[in-house]
């Protein structure tokens, strides 16, 4: 699959927007909107900087999967911070038109956007890739089929990692064999986690603790 990149601006007249802020790299302080729809809901920036803390070794040059893109706050952030490559996936259109938009905005060649359902995307086993950005809907439930989903379709490169986001009322979720948790957080009412396919998750590990992430 070869999701293409959308030309122009979206329109925002006439849809209440939300707002974020990119927080380091290129477009550090970058302040982006977003249609403020139900349920989409940026990754707070307090949890963003701790997160990108745990990937500081492995953005640079990654080529980065954000599946349930919503506002693009995690892909756009990794963009900032050197990633090679981010491909954005939604369902809702006006997102992605919004996503697209910002690549334009920022002079990006590097994003590309694609409209569709999560579930349709990794049923085409697309091309493997090193980060991972899972953030659905709270009210999508445990994360556990989605994992297994996507070490099945073969979407993670080996050691790549995935970044787990879900309400905090709920358990982490079951990793599908050969991945392991590396990191876990929480803020309000939210838990977020860190993974790895086990094959060079003993490199990230050292890594990690050589570039003093916390």
């Amino acid at each position: 699959m070869n999701p293409s990149r959308r030309k122009g601006r979206a329109s925002a007249a006439g849809a209440a927007a939300g707002r974020f802020r990119i927080i380091a790299g290129q477009w550090r302080g970058r302040r982006l909107p977003f249609p403020a729809l139900e349920g989409v809901r940026p990754t707070a920036d307090r949890v963003r900087e701790t997160l990108f803390n745990w990937l500081a070794p492995v953005i640079e040059g990654a080529r980065c999967l954000d599946l349930f893109a919503g506002s693009g706050a995690l892909g756009l952030e990794a963009l900032s911070r050197g990633a090679a490559a981010v491909t954005f996936v939604d369902r809702e259109p006006r997102l992605i038109r919004a996503i697209a938009a910002h690549l334009d905005t920022l002079g990006c060649e590097t994003g590309s956007t694609l409209c569709a359902e999560a579930a349709t995307y990794l049923a085409a086993r697309p091309e493997p890739f090193d980060i991972v950005f899972l953030d659905p809907p709270f009210d999508s439930g445990p994360l556990d089929a989605l994992c297994q989903t996507i070490s099945d379709a073969g979407v993670l490169s080996p050691g790549g990692r995935v970044y787990l986001e879900q309400d905090a009322a709920n358990p982490p979720p079951k990793l599908p064999p050969g991945w392991e948790m590396l990191r876990s957080a929480r803020a309000g009412n939210v838990r977020y986690h860190l993974a790895s396919s086990r094959s060079g998750a003993g490199e990230n590990k050292k890594a990690d603790a050589e570039q003093g992430a916390p």
